[in-house]
């Protein structure tokens, strides 16, 4: 059934988006983006670039945008104007139409990329040193609920699939995404997908949905592609009812913004909870928040490593940066250069690690001359 579906896809590409085509099948090429019909744009290594293909007419494109819509069991029309969806090869695709896009059809197609990398690979591309790595592989050895923070494209996804492969043996994992992206190599894995609602506006399933029909499968951590609505409560009560590990991704800027955004989130849900309850919740839920940033060369780097330890006297949350990266300085080939540093902070779960021989001491953790 799926190979059907992926060559019916294929023949749709073949068809109607010859202009990018070759895009598609290069394997240098991480994103497409057609900003109406005769303006599109590459990414190559970080870095957008326009190419000089173009469609022939806007209503080439469109007619494009709908068939692709069609072989995936979507639609996109006056009255649903936006596409949200996984391709056949697990590649994603957004468009919007006119007249909400005052350009003209606008797409995006984020390819899937097959590729596993391991924390040696993480190291080796610069994205992270040998400590940084450690510490994040201690987290997830004594059950650390993280969230994964950052911008568009910053590398969360990546990060999250990578952290999902040093969950100790012997655990039920359930992984619930809008689309399925995460690649997570583990034994015991159950992998859960949203489904949007019919031209009726019936069936649709939402993370929140399928977050509470995880709770009651016997789950021991539970891992969510993207945090973006009120499923943020339910999360923040899986990790304060005895489900340790548990992760998630969230758009922000900062360790700080991510902690915030999080409240924010978990305050749009049905339930009603006070500010102070929910704050609660939200400091004894969170442990860690690994802040992932793409740069002005086009790297994509851990930028900081915190802990969420409390609230401040002034209201903010106590967010304490265990790892953050240093001063960056340009190369002359135009590359940033930086490290990981330790910043002097002593995790408050030093005893735990010192408790389990875990081969990380205090000395680490000392900041840099």
């Amino acid at each position: 059934m799926s190979n059907d579906r992926s060559d019916v896809f294929r023949q749709t590409i073949q068809q109607n988006l010859g202009p990018i085509l070759k895009y598609l099948d290069d394997k240098g090429v991480s994103e497409i983006l057609v900003n109406g019909h005769k303006e599109i744009f590459v990414e190559r290594k970080g870095k957008l670039e326009r190419v000089p293909d173009s469609f022939l007419s806007e209503d080439d494109l469109r007619a494009a945008v709908n068939s692709i819509a069609q072989s995936v069991g979507r639609r996109i029309d006056d009255e649903s104007p936006r596409l949200d969806a996984r391709l056949p090869d697990g590649s994603r695709i957004a468009a919007v139409i006119p007249p909400m896009s005052r350009k003209g059809t606008t797409l995006s197609i984020r390819k899937f990329t097959n590729n596993k990398i391991s924390f040696a690979d993480y190291i080796k591309l610069g994205a992270i040193n040998e400590d940084g790595a450690r510490f994040l592989d201690i987290c997830m050895f004594l059950g650390k609920n993280i969230i994964v923070s950052g911008g568009t494209g910053s590398g969360k996804t990546t990060l999250l699939s990578l952290l999902c492969t040093r969950i100790p043996k012997g655990q039920r994992v359930m992984v619930i995404e809008d689309s399925s992206e995460l690649q997570v190599d583990y034994e015991h894995v159950v992998m859960f997908e949203t489904r949007q609602a019919d031209q009726l506006g019936k069936g649709e399933v939402s993370i929140k949905d399928l977050l509470k029909s995880a709770l009651r499968l016997r789950p021991d951590r539970i891992i969510v592609g993207e945090v973006r609505s009120s499923e943020a409560l339910e999360l923040l009560n899986a990790m304060n009812t005895g489900h340790k590990g548990c992760m998630g991704t969230v758009h922000a800027n900062t360790p700080e913004d991510a902690i915030v955004r999080l409240e924010a989130l978990a305050q749009g849900g049905d339930a009603k909870i006070s500010e102070k309850a929910l704050r609660s919740q939200v400091i004894s839920a969170i442990d860690i928040i690994v802040q992932v940033s793409r740069y002005s060369d086009g790297s994509r780097r851990i930028a900081a490593i915190s802990e969420v330890l409390g609230i401040n006297s002034d209201g903010s949350y106590h967010v304490e940066p265990i790892f953050d990266m240093s001063r960056m300085t340009r190369k002359p080939d135009g590359a940033l250069e930086g490290k990981l540093q330790p910043t002097g902070y002593i995790p408050s779960f030093m005893e735990e690690i010192i408790d389990n021989n875990l081969p990380f001491p205090k000395a680490k953790f000392n900041k840099a001359a």
